[in-house]
């Protein structure tokens, strides 16, 4: 069977200590088909800290994230939060997780509103008010609110599914290519929610073919598997 050479990295973003929330990713490995992806992956994450994953095309970092999120079975190693295993526990680690594929995953025939109201009505709910707030943050505000989602353009449903994240309140955000089809006034959004995300004690990882320009001094780049964070 193949392999990869053998990886094994240590990287801490060290923030203000927390035994509040607390990431750790130990001594993870992963296999896709017959390829060794990750080898002996460890990392953690506190409350603050942002992890932009610029790993080349095949080197596992959609894997990573949807590993994370409890889709995909590592074969070996411990992901923790808040110092549990989640799989001891995966509906409080989910309750606080929100994962945003590359896909939007939204309901074709529904509006922008009823789209939120839905999604939220899975967690917590959210106030009317809220979802007028988050729709306006994400420059949506002026759409027919007839007008269902499956004629929205590709960059208004990226829009749309970051308003929805906003709405969650998750403390971690797993993202996979969250920039896709956005233009520069949409990559200023996405920006300006993950600042406003992380100064409210979030976390982030994020999986990106191009780098993101976020400025918070947590705000850390990972170039591949077998380095450390620039």
């Amino acid at each position: 069977m193949g392999s990869s050479p053998a990886v094994r990295t240590n990287l801490t973003l060290h923030s203000t200590p927390s035994a509040d929330a607390r990431l750790e990713v130990l001594n993870l490995h992963l296999w896709r088909g017959d390829r060794h992806l990750l080898r002996g992956l460890h990392f953690a994450m506190e409350p603050g800290d942002a992890l932009q994953l610029l790993w080349p095309n095949g080197a596992g970092k959609t894997s990573l994230l949807r590993c994370i999120a409890g889709f995909l079975h590592a074969e070996e190693g411990t992901i923790r939060w808040r110092g549990v295993p989640v799989d001891a526990d995966p509906d409080a680690f989910h309750w606080e997780m929100a994962y945003l594929g590359h896909e939007t995953a939204l309901k074709a025939d529904l509006t922008a509103a009823e789209n939120l109201r839905f999604a939220c009505a899975l967690r917590h709910g959210a106030e009317e008010a809220a979802m007028r707030i988050a729709l306006q943050t994400v420059g949506l505000a002026q759409l027919d609110p007839m007008q269902p989602a499956r004629s929205l353009s590709a960059g208004q449903r990226r829009r749309l599914s970051l308003a929805r994240l906003s709405l969650w309140n998750a403390r971690l955000w797993l993202l996979d290519e969250p920039a896709a089809n956005l233009d520069a006034a949409g990559q200023e959004v996405l920006a300006e929610l993950l600042r406003h995300h992380l100064a409210s004690g979030g976390m982030a990882i994020l999986a990106t073919h191009a780098s993101l320009a976020v400025d918070s001094g947590r705000w850390k780049t990972w170039g591949a598997p077998a380095e450390s964070a620039a």
